[in-house]
């Protein structure tokens, strides 16, 4: 069985676009009075500047929905709460219209999954209509039961805002959390250190465990709070592939038919991608595949790609005739995975060029880094992505064991 590169360069992609466009859509409803900082609080949490000036179609009298072409998430900004009390009932019904709308069918992208209700903390008080606002929605929302996150704007002193989450927590409404938020770094004083941004981070942790698994992919995609996040992510994803090749490999693969674990790590690659929410082209894909997997001219056989990367894994996955074994496939597809999440890492924070990539330097950075993962990665590893991916999933665990090279040693 030959494969080329480029023909997996170009699979990656192809998966890489499909899994982006088939992502879930994610709903947030976000209300609070005119003035809290909600357009910060949104652009601060998401990319693409969802919240400027001008994006937002207006889809009932006090509501508008904000959304951007390629990017699975839509923003239901409520306005004009703070009109007088016909106002506050209006802004209501149109809540729970919107939330009715949603769940009357089965499809997850027309749901509504979280409400944000923003306080303005430095205003260093809660208006008791708010309170009993928060009151009457939970009464109306008893049956949708959408999550409500009560978030603290503006939040630039610690203690006040702490003392204002106590007070609203003494109230007992039902709120899933409340999260004090200061969205962007705060200059009081030119002469004086900013106040850093905090809170974001907290409010993302809420959002993962409330949200359901289908839409985990969706909220690290578009959220740009926490590359810790997207790691974490990342790396169900890297988990979900290992156990795949395990079960893969154990079959187990003759040396000639090893690229039948390609398209199990080229999904790998493609999850990854959409999680960090990056624009990765070709260019970027042929370098780090070829750098893993080796060239070989034109096109190279499984064979080539099987011997290629067991010199990195000396005595480890081999059994009587020639194969490729279930440990073997693990680490294997574990260090891809982990490599590829370092590749996605430095292209984020902007320490690596796409343009470095497909030189001669880029290269053998890559294929360092590739080999330096293999020799970190450990059956113990692989067992421990094959148990999270059975538990991501809800499956039992595999009866099989890993001990072909227990040790997994390894050597340059």
């Amino acid at each position: 069985m030959e494969v080329s590169l480029d023909k997996i360069a170009q699979d990656c992609i192809t998966a890489i676009s499909d899994r982006i466009k088939n992502l879930n859509t994610l709903n947030i409803i976000v209300a609070g009075k005119t003035g809290v900082g909600k357009s910060t609080l949104i652009n601060s949490m998401f990319r693409d500047n969802l919240a400027e000036t001008g994006i937002g179609k207006p889809i009932t009298q006090h509501m508008r929905k904000i959304s951007k072409k390629g990017v699975p998430l839509n923003i239901y900004d409520t306005k004009g709460f703070e009109l007088g009390k016909d106002a506050q009932k209006e802004v209501k019904k149109e809540i729970l219209d919107t939330i009715k709308a949603g769940m009357s069918g089965t499809d997850v992208n027309k749901a509504i999954h979280c409400i944000w209700y923003c306080i303005n903390t430095a205003s260093n008080r809660i208006e008791p209509e708010e309170i009993e606002w928060l009151r009457d929605l939970a009464k109306e929302n008893s049956v949708t039961e959408v999550p409500v996150i009560i978030v603290l704007t503006q939040a630039f002193s610690k203690p006040n805002a702490e003392q204002m989450k106590n007070l609203i927590q003494n109230e007992n409404l039902d709120v899933i959390q409340v999260v004090p938020v200061l969205a962007q770094d705060f200059v009081f004083d030119e002469s004086l250190p900013p106040i850093k941004a905090y809170g974001l981070e907290t409010l993302l942790a809420v959002m993962t465990e409330i949200l359901p698994e289908e839409l985990q992919d969706t909220l690290q995609s578009v959220q740009i709070a926490s590359l810790k996040a997207k790691k974490k992510r990342a790396q169900v994803a890297v988990a979900t592939a290992t156990a795949t090749a395990f079960g893969e490999g154990f079959a187990p693969i003759p040396f000639a038919d090893s690229a039948l674990l390609i398209p199990t790590q080229v999904a790998m690659i493609a999850s990854i991608t959409a999680i960090y929410g990056l624009d990765i082209n070709k260019s970027i894909i042929t370098a780090f595949v070829s750098s893993a997997l080796g060239t070989g001219g034109a096109t190279i056989a499984g064979k080539t790609i099987a011997a290629n990367l067991l010199k990195l894994v000396p005595g480890a996955g081999t059994v009587l005739g020639g194969t490729i074994s279930g440990a073997t496939a693990g680490v294997i597809t574990t260090a891809l995975g982990e490599a590829y999440i370092v590749l996605m890492e430095a292209i984020y924070k902007g320490d690596l060029k796409a343009s470095e990539l497909g030189t001669t330097e880029g290269k053998k950075k890559l294929r360092e880094l590739f080999k330096k993962k293999v020799k970190e990665t450990t059956q113990e590893d692989v067992q421990k992505n094959i148990e999270m991916a059975n538990e991501v999933e809800g499956t039992a665990l595999t009866e099989n064991t890993i001990d072909d090279n227990p040790n997994n040693t390894t050597e340059e």
